[in-house]
C-alpha cells in the first residue's frame, strides 16, 4: 500500500489523510453533493488567517472572516460591497459597482485602497507595490469563497503598506460537476456565471473554471460590460508535494468619469451621467503557481510564483469650467485639446517563499516562519490627446514615461508558546527597494533607493476557554510612489516614505450563543502622505502631510437568539483622526484638523432568520459625517467639490431559499428606503450613493 498522504486544513488544525481514504472520498463524491468533495480536496495557497478557531487564536491581532455562506446570502455586488460589513472598514463609492475600489481602514483615507495591502490567494492585487499601490482593479466577488481581514503586527509577514491591515480574497477551489448562476436587476443589470470542475480518477488532481459575464446600464447611466475568467487546478507531486496553478483574465469597459455631479444636478437628477464621453477601460491577465512541500512532520515549505499585467486606459474630456449647474467641457473644434487618454500598462512579478518550522527550544514549543520575497514592478505611462474627437482613442502623444521598481524582502517570526495559555510572537521584516523613472520624450531619468526595517511583536493570552486577550505593536511602512518620489525631470524629490508606530489591544471569544471581539487601536504616523493623484480630489498635492494620529475602538458581536433567529452587530469609533503637527501647505496650518474621509462612527446591524432551506437577513449600515479636504470645509462649494458629507444610514434586505440540493433562488433589495445621500465628493464633484435597487437570481448544480 502506498504511503502518499495529503495535508489539508480542517478547523484550524492540520489533518493527514492517507491516499486510500482520499481516493475513496473522491470516488464517493461522484454520487454525493459537490461540496463534500470541496471539503476533502484543497489546493495549496497562502492564507492570511487560516481556517478554524485554532488558526485565529494564534494571531495577535484583530481578525474578521466573511464566509462562503454569508456571501451566498447577501449576494454583494463586489468585494468592496462585501467588506462594508467588516468592523474598521469604510468604503467610498464611485461608479456604484465597486469596479474601482476605494477601501479605507480605521480612519485612513480610502482613496484607491492605498492605505492597506490587498491580496488574492496571497498575491498582491494592486498593479505595483512600489510604483502605484492604487487599486484600478478589484477581483470579482463571484469567484470568491471567503474574504480574510487581518490587522496588527501579524500583517508584516505579507508586505509593505500593511499599516491599515491586510485583506486576502480567497478564490473557490474547483468542484466536481457544474453550476450555473443567473442574475437580473435594476438598471438593466444582468449576469450569467458558470462554475465547472472535475477530478482525476486517482483523486490526486483536480481542475476547473469560473466564468462570469455581466453588463448593465449603470446606476448613473454609466454602462459597463465585464468579463471575468478564472482557470484553476492542481495535483500531487510524489509523496509529500502539491502544486496549484491559477490563470485569470478580466476586462471591463465602464462609462464612468472622475467628474461628479454639481449641487443643482444632484438635487434635480442624481442619476445623471455628467461626462458621457468618459470611459475607464481595464484589461488584466494574471498567472500564479503555488507549491507546497511537507518536508517532514515539523517542516513545511510554501513557494508562490506570480505574474500579472494590467492595462488601464482612462479616456476623459477636458474640463473647461465648473458651476453649481454643471460641468462645461472644452469643445472639440480643433482649437485646443479636448480629450485625454491617460493610459497605463503595469507588469508585476514576484517570488514569495516561506519556511514553517515547529520545534522545541528554550525549554518550550516554538512555531517559526522565515521567508524571502523578490518583487518587480514596471509601468509604461502615456498621455494621448485629441483636439477634434470627443470619442477619440488616439491622438498626439504628449507624455510618455517608464517607471520601474525592484524590491527584496526578508522576514521572520517566532511564536514562543510559553505555556498552554500564553504565546509571544516577535517578528521582523526588512524591505529594500530601488525605484527609477525615465521620461521617454526628453530622455531625462532618475533613481531612488530605500531600505526599511519593520519590527513587530504580538502576544495572546487565553484567559479562559472562551476568552482570549491579544495585543501587538509594530512599525508600519508604505513606500512613496515613483510618480511622486521622482519628478518628471528625473529629480529625487526626497519624499519620505509613510511610517507609523501602531499599537492595538483586544479581547475575543465565545460564550454559549455569544461571540465577540473588541479592539482598541493607536496609529501614530511620523509622516502620512496625503493623496497626490487627481483621484484624491481637490487640494491634492505632492507633499508629506507630517505627523498624524488615528486612534479608536472597534467591536463586533453575534448572538444566536434561538428558533432560527440571530443578530450581528459591529461598530468602529474613531474619535481621533487628525493632523498632529504644524504643516503649512498653501499658507494653511492644518494642525488639529480631522483627516479627510475619516468618519467618526461606522456601524452595522443585521437581524437574520433561518428555517429549513430559507435564509434571510435585514441589515443596516451607518456612516457618520465626513470632511473631504484637509481644511475641514463645512459649507458646500459652488462646484460641489468641497463641503462636509452628511451622515447616512441604508438598509439592505436579503433572501435565499434552497429548493433542493441542486436549485437555489435568491433576491436582494439594497437601500430599501431609497435614501438619497452623498457617498463622495472626490475625485471631482458629488458622487451619489446608489438608490434603491433590486436583484433576483438562481443557481443550479448539475
Amino acid at each position: 500500500m502506498n504511503s502518499i498522504t495529503r495535508s489539508i486544513k480542517q478547523h484550524g488544525a492540520t489533518k493527514v489523510i492517507p491516499k486510500t481514504k482520499l481516493a475513496l472520498a473522491v470516488a464517493l463524491a461522484l454520487s454525493f453533493p459537490a461540496q463534500v468533495l470541496a471539503a476533502e480536496v484543497e489546493l495549496p495557497r497562502i492564507d492570511v488567517v487560516g481556517e478554524g478557531g485554532e488558526a485565529i487564536a494564534k494571531l495577535p491581532g484583530s481578525v474578521a472572516i466573511i464566509t462562503q455562506e454569508e456571501l451566498a446570502l447577501t449576494q454583494p455586488l463586489s468585494t468592496q460591497d462585501a467588506l462594508k460589513s467588516v468592523p474598521g472598514i469604510v468604503v467610498r463609492e464611485e461608479e456604484g459597482y465597486g469596479f474601482i475600489p476605494n477601501i479605507g481602514m480605521r480612519g485612513l483615507n480610502p482613496n484607491r485602497s492605498q492605505k492597506l495591502l490587498v491580496l488574492e490567494d496571497g498575491v498582491p492585487v494592486a498593479p505595483g507595490l512600489f510604483l502605484a499601490n492604487e487599486s484600478y482593479y478589484s477581483p470579482r466577488i463571484e469567484r470568491m469563497q471567503s474574504i480574510e481581514v487581518l490587522k496588527g503586527a501579524a500583517g508584516l509577514r505579507y508586505g509593505p503598506t500593511t499599516i491599515g491591515g491586510v485583506i486576502n480574497y480567497q478564490t473557490k477551489d474547483p468542484e466536481q460537476g457544474a453550476k450555473v448562476t443567473a442574475k437580473a436587476g435594476s438598471h438593466g443589470y444582468r449576469l450569467i456565471g458558470l462554475d465547472a470542475g472535475g477530478t482525476a480518477p486517482s483523486g490526486e488532481a483536480l481542475g476547473g473554471i469560473s466564468l462570469v459575464k455581466a453588463e448593465g446600464d449603470g446606476f448613473r447611466h454609466n454602462a459597463f460590460d465585464m468579463t471575468d475568467l478564472m482557470v484553476k487546478g492542481g495535483m500531487a507531486l510524489g509523496d509529500n508535494q502539491w502544486v496549484g496553478v491559477k490563470f485569470t483574465h478580466y476586462d471591463n469597459d465602464i462609462n464612468t468619469s472622475y467628474v461628479g455631479l454639481r449641487p443643482n444636478e444632484f438635487r434635480d437628477d442624481p442619476t445623471k451621467n455628467p461626462a458621457p464621453n468618459d470611459y475607464f477601460l481595464t484589461d488584466r491577465n494574471s498567472f500564479d503557481i503555488n507549491h507546497e512541500w511537507q518536508i517532514n512532520d515539523a517542516v513545511k515549505l510554501n513557494t508562490l510564483l506570480y505574474w500579472s499585467q494590467l492595462t488601464r486606459d482612462y479616456w476623459r474630456r477636458e474640463v473647461q469650467a465648473r458651476s453649481a449647474d454643471g460641468t462645461t467641457f472644452v469643445p472639440c473644434d480643433g482649437s485646443a485639446y479636448c480629450m485625454n487618454g491617460n493610459n497605463r500598462t503595469f507588469e508585476m512579478m514576484g517570488l514569495d517563499s516561506r519556511l514553517h518550522i515547529n520545534y522545541d527550544g528554550f525549554g518550550i514549543k516554538n512555531e517559526a516562519e522565515i521567508g524571502i520575497r523578490l518583487h518587480s514592478d514596471k509601468l509604461n505611462n502615456q498621455k494621448v490627446r485629441s483636439k477634434t474627437d470627443p470619442n477619440a482613442r488616439s491622438g498626439d502623444l504628449t507624455e510618455d514615461d517608464t517607471q520601474k521598481a525592484q524590491g527584496i524582502a526578508f522576514y521572520g517570526q517566532n511564536r514562543f508558546i510559553l505555556n498552554e495559555r500564553v504565546a509571544v510572537t516577535p517578528g521582523l521584516r526588512i524591505e529594500t527597494y530601488d525605484q527609477s523613472r525615465k521620461n521617454e520624450l526628453t530622455g531625462l531619468s532618475g533613481e531612488s533607493s530605500n531600505t526599511e526595517v519593520m519590527p513587530g511583536i504580538g502576544a495572546t493570552w487565553q484567559l479562559a476557554p472562551q476568552t482570549q486577550l491579544f495585543a501587538g505593536a509594530f512599525k508600519g511602512f508604505s513606500p512613496a510612489m515613483v510618480a511622486t518620489a521622482i519628478s518628471g525631470a528625473g529629480v529625487d524629490q526626497q519624499l519620505d516614505a509613510e511610517r507609523s508606530n501602531n499599537f492595538e489591544i483586544g479581547v475575543r471569544g465565545t460564550a454559549q450563543r455569544l461571540s465577540y471581539e473588541a479592539t482598541a487601536f493607536h496609529m501614530d504616523f511620523s509622516n502620512q502622505i496625503i493623496p497626490q493623484s487627481e483621484s484624491g480630489g481637490v487640494g491634492a498635492t505632492v507633499t508629506n502631510a507630517g505627523a498624524t494620529l488615528n486612534q479608536g475602538l472597534e467591536g463586533a458581536i453575534g448572538y444566536d437568539l434561538g428558533a432560527g433567529w440571530g443578530v450581528d452587530a459591529n461598530a468602529t469609533w474613531v474619535p481621533t483622526a487628525k493632523f498632529n503637527s504644524t504643516k503649512i501647505v498653501g499658507g494653511i496650518d492644518r494642525n488639529g484638523n480631522r483627516l479627510p474621509y475619516a468618519p467618526e462612527l461606522t456601524a452595522n446591524l443585521a437581524v437574520s432568520y433561518a428555517t429549513g432551506g430559507l435564509r434571510t437577513s435585514l441589515g443596516a449600515y451607518h456612516v457618520s459625517s465626513q470632511f473631504v479636504d484637509p481644511e475641514n470645509t463645512v459649507a458646500q462649494s459652488a462646484d460641489g467639490r468641497r463641503g462636509e458629507i452628511p451622515a447616512y444610514t441604508t438598509l439592505d434586505l436579503n433572501v435565499r431559499y434552497a429548493i433542493d440540493k441542486q436549485l437555489s433562488v435568491f433576491g436582494t433589495v439594497r437601500n430599501l428606503t431609497d435614501k438619497k445621500y452623498i457617498a463622495s465628493r472626490n475625485p471631482d464633484g458629488i458622487f451619489p450613493g446608489v438608490e434603491r435597487n433590486v436583484e433576483v437570481g438562481a443557481s443550479y448544480k448539475f
